[in-house]
Formats: C-alpha cells, structure tokens, sequence
C-alpha cells in the first residue's frame, strides 16, 4: 500500500487520549500494543484495520496534522478549532469528552471590577487569537502574552495580572491563589477531518465518522 493511500488517525497526548480511546476501540479501531506501553517512544502505531494508523501527537498539533493532510482524522478541542481557525478543517461530530472552560482568572486579592467596563486589557495566555477576537468583539483591546504553560505564575512574577487559560475543577487555580473571573468559551473535543481528503475519499472518511457516531450512540465514552 503507498503511503498517500493510508488513512491518518491524529490522537492528542494526555488527558483527552484516556478519554477518547474508549470511544476509539467503539468505533473498531485496536491499536497495536506499544500504544499502550507507557516506555513505547513511538509516535506512530499500526491498528487491527488494514490502511489505518494512529499518531499521538500533543493536542494543538493534532489540528495542524489533520489541517495539512498529513493525517486525515483527529480529535481536537474547539479551543484549538477556535485559535487557529484551519479552513482546511471540517469538524462533523461533537464526541463529548474533555470538558472544560476557556476563563479569564486573576489573583484573588484583586479587587473584583466589571469586565464589561474593560477598554483594555493585559493577558498572558497559550491563545492569543482567540483572546483577542473574544475581547474585541466587546470592543476591547486585549494585549496577550503568548505563554505555553505555566501560566499561574505570570500574576505572581509581575508578567501579567491576568491569565486566560483553561479550567476544569479550578484546583490549580486557587493552588495559585488566582480566582475565575469570567468564562469565554465552554470546551469539548470534536472530531476533525481534513476537508480535501474528505472531497477526494469521501467513502472512506463518511465510513468513519459514522463508526464515531455509532459509538457515542452506544454510549461507549463512558
């Protein structure tokens, strides 16, 4: 089989991939073994489906692979959806899984003030694109500092008073003394497909996002 004829499954490290994978052997795909052997270094996995392999990638570059056609498949979060903007990126199925919040946050000992009242604003955050877009659809300037992580610390070393990142329990948060001051998006991670893929081997691509839809069906995330 050449390799412009595989399919490209693009799985994002971490968190979400213990979610996702439940959902992933649903919809009949098995990865190989070392995908599961946490001293496995590979980052690409063969499966029981002939034709189709899985790459672990980390989670913003999950859409990347998928929006160049170097994977044909993903799993993504509408943050990442919402920061770059892919075009080449087609987006059917909302899988239900990593459930978080996009939120604004500063240190507790702020004084709470109104962000409607807000005509600029100075943040360090991993997104800057959807920061400013949200910002100034209120008509508010939002000067971002991009970070990639660590972010809990740019109130208490002087960088910057406020932090957008995301949120699930606000442990880490308060862990930080920094309070949730306001939501800008609610998260859930999608399927994605590469949309010139999609028009050149629709068979192939339609065959499994219904597989997906068929699994949240079942209730297989659970």
């Amino acid at each position: 089989m050449e390799l412009s004829d595989k399919l490209v499954l693009a799985l994002p490290k971490g968190r979400i991939l213990g979610e996702v994978m439940p959902l992933v052997r649903a919809a009949g795909i098995e990865p190989e073994a070392a995908f599961d052997d946490p001293k496995s270094r590979q980052l690409e996995f063969a499966t029981n489906v002939d034709g189709l392999s899985i790459i672990r990638v980390r989670a913003f570059d999950a859409a990347t692979f998928v929006a160049f056609g170097a994977a044909h498949l993903g799993v993504v979060g509408n943050d990442v959806l919402q920061e770059f903007g892919y075009d080449d990126l087609y987006s059917p199925l909302d899988l239900d899984i990593g459930h978080c919040r996009l939120s604004l946050a500063m240190p507790e000992g702020e004084p709470n003030t109104d962000p409607k009242e807000w005509s600029h604003i100075r943040v360090a955050t991993k997104y800057p694109n959807l920061t400013r877009a949200y910002y100034a659809s209120r008509g508010v300037q939002a000067e971002c500092i991009k970070l990639n992580g660590a972010m809990e610390l740019a109130p208490s070393l002087g960088l910057s008073k406020r932090i957008v990142d995301l949120v699930s329990t606000g442990s880490t948060l308060k862990a930080n003394k920094l309070k949730e001051v306001e939501v800008l998006t609610d998260i859930t991670s999608r399927l994605v497909v590469n949309r010139p893929a999609f028009k050149t081997r629709p068979k192939e691509i339609s065959y499994w996002i219904d597989r997906f839809r068929e699994a949240l069906g079942n209730g297989s995330k659970a």
